[in-house]
C-alpha cells in the first residue's frame, strides 16, 4: 500500500471549513468509480450505503461503522467516472474527482466541506469540537478511509476503523497541532 499524503484544511469564511486531500492510487479510474458509486464499493472501505440513487439529485444515505449513525443526503455533482459529490446532513459536502494519470493510475481530487459546530454526528464520531480538533478527527478519518480505499482496491476491503482504531489514533495525533506555548 502506498502512503496516503497529509491532507490540508482551510477556512471558508466564519463558519466554514475544507479539507482536501489527492491521493494518487496505482489504479484506473474505472477501477476506482465503482468503488466511491455503488454500494458494495463504498462498504469496502467508507459505510454502509442504505440508498444510493447513482444520479444527479438522486437521494443518498449512510450509516457509520458498528450501526453508526445514519447520515441522508443527495447526490449534488454526477459526472460519470469524474466525478461524484453528496451532500449530507450532518457530514457536509464531500467531493471525488478522479483524474486519470496515464493507463493505470488515479489521482482522487478529494475535498470536504463542513461546519465545525453543525448538529449531528458525522460517520464514526459522537459529535466533534469546533475548529482544529474537528480538522484533527476530520482529516485522520479521511486520511485513514483513503487507506481502507486503497486496500479494497487491492482486493482486501475492511470494514470502517472503529473511533478506538490505534492507526486512526496515531493519524489523529498526527494532525493534532502542538499545544501553544504558555
Amino acid at each position: 500500500m502506498s502512503p496516503v499524503s497529509h491532507g490540508t484544511s482551510e477556512s471558508r469564511g466564519e463558519d466554514r471549513r475544507l479539507l482536501r486531500f489527492e491521493p494518487h492510487l496505482p489504479h484506473a479510474y474505472e477501477t476506482i468509480w465503482p468503488a466511491l458509486t455503488t454500494p458494495d464499493g463504498l462498504r469496502g472501505w467508507l459505510a454502509e450505503a442504505e440508498v444510493l440513487e447513482r444520479h444527479l439529485g438522486g437521494a443518498v444515505t449512510l450509516r457509520g461503522a458498528d450501526g453508526g449513525p445514519e447520515l441522508s443526503g443527495q447526490v449534488t455533482a454526477w459526472d460519470v467516472e469524474r466525478v461524484v459529490e453528496y451532500t449530507l446532513t450532518g457530514l457536509g459536502r464531500i467531493r471525488f474527482h478522479l483524474e486519470p494519470v496515464g493507463t493505470d493510475s488515479t489521482v482522487i481530487r478529494f475535498s470536504h466541506e463542513y461546519t465545525p459546530n453543525q448538529p449531528g454526528p458525522g460517520l464514526d464520531r459522537p459529535g466533534s469540537a469546533g475548529g482544529r480538533a474537528a480538522d484533527a478527527d476530520h482529516l485522520a478519518g479521511w486520511h485513514r478511509r483513503f487507506e481502507l480505499l486503497e486496500s479494497a482496491l487491492e482486493g482486501h476491503p475492511v470494514a470502517p476503523p472503529a473511533r478506538a482504531d490505534q492507526r486512526l489514533a496515531a493519524l489523529r495525533a498526527s494532525y493534532t497541532p502542538p499545544a501553544a506555548a504558555a
